[in-house]
């Protein structure tokens, strides 16, 4: 599901609604505190876009944004997500 392009890794994900949507975000808040390392996303009712890279490396992806996504990937919303 996460597409490497324009110096970043990204997912776009769709959940049942904006509730589902805003839990799943909150379970990436802290997973990123645990990483040390911060999404930009965006969140539209019930979809979240997401985009990782590092920006004390020139703004290009890392293995910190391959951990974060990883860890991402293992969150039981991010498999229920339509992406």
């Amino acid at each position: 599901m996460w597409q490497e392009n324009d110096n970043s890794l990204s997912v776009e994900l769709e959940f049942k609604d904006f509730v589902a949507a805003f839990e799943f975000m909150g379970q990436v808040a802290e997973l990123a505190e645990v990483h040390a390392h911060h999404p930009n996303w965006c969140n539209v009712y019930n979809k979240v876009s997401i985009k990782l890279n590092t920006h004390e490396a020139g703004n290009v992806v890392t293995d910190k944004d391959r951990d974060l996504a990883e860890a991402i990937s293992q969150l039981p919303g991010f498999r229920d997500a339509v992406g």
